[in-house]
């Protein structure tokens, strides 16, 4: 099938992955804003720690928090709840 022709992703075929490390304040607050929109649009989220993954804090330290949409690199330091709700259902 052609990528013109790809169907949408429904929300709960999508997923939302945040990398982030205990006691990040940001992360936190990132958190809250994915439990949010994902809780609303029904979209499975995911947290990982990049304390227990060697390869992620390598790649995200200096960046966290993180979120991944689909395993894509979407955002970092801080979560604007409008631009995750539109990258979801768009």
């Amino acid at each position: 099938m052609s990528p013109l022709f790809r169907r949408k992703a429904a929300p709960q075929e999508r997923l939302v992955t945040l990398i982030r490390k205990p006691g990040c304040h940001l992360c936190d607050d990132a958190q809250a804003v994915i439990e949010k929109v994902c809780g609303d649009l029904g979209v499975p989220w995911r947290g990982r720690d990049i304390t227990e993954d060697r390869a992620l804090h390598d790649q995200y330290w200096e960046q966290i928090p993180v979120v991944l949409v689909d395993g894509e690199q979407h955002t970092f330091w801080r979560v604007d709840e409008g631009r995750l709700r539109r990258a979801l259902t768009g």
